[in-house]
């Protein structure tokens, strides 16, 4: 058995495979709270509007958002970035190549992504992102298919409010 602290450093690592330059992203990591890693091939991460999750989670409030994301996609990684609104699944490298979700986009090969360093878990005076799940260990992703069911049920509850809301005007 694993500790935490243990399958952190071991995700710690095998992300930073990803940057350009491990020193660099180590100390951006250090200094910043977030290091520039690229996606496309360990993994790619899915960007879903806050407003689609919420919706899904039915609430906004951060614990219990964490825990619902953490059912939903089964423990897979989850960042959340406070100053875009957005929340990042990451999944595996080959996702973006077909991925197909209205609201959402899936950033792979050629995209560059600030990811908050593995052990902010709440949000941080240092940056704006930090993990609402954290990685397990090494390669532990989310699966497409639940990534873009969270999404597409989100979105569905969104047009639905919005419908209500509409009826409601009229």
């Amino acid at each position: 058995m694993h500790t935490r602290q243990e399958r952190e450093a071991a995700a710690r690592t095998w992300l930073l495979i990803s940057a350009r330059d491990a020193a660099t992203a180590r100390s951006d990591w250090k200094n910043y709270g977030v290091a520039l890693l690229r996606c496309g091939a360990l993994f790619s991460a899915v960007r879903i509007p806050a407003i689609l999750v919420h919706a899904a989670a039915g609430t906004a409030d951060r614990p219990a958002v964490a825990d619902f994301l953490a059912t939903a996609l089964d423990g897979g990684p989850v960042f959340y970035d406070g100053g875009g609104q957005q929340y990042y699944a990451l999944t595996p490298g080959s996702a973006a190549r077909t991925w197909n979700v209205p609201d959402t986009e899936c950033l792979g090969s050629d995209h560059f992504l600030g990811i908050p360093a593995t052990d902010i878990t709440a949000p941080d005076p240092r940056c704006a992102a930090y993990w609402c799940v954290p990685m397990d260990g090494p390669g532990t992703l989310c699966m497409p298919a639940a990534v873009a069911h969270l999404a597409r049920h989100g979105r569905h509850l969104v047009a639905q409010q919005q419908s209500e809301e509409a009826t409601a005007r009229a």
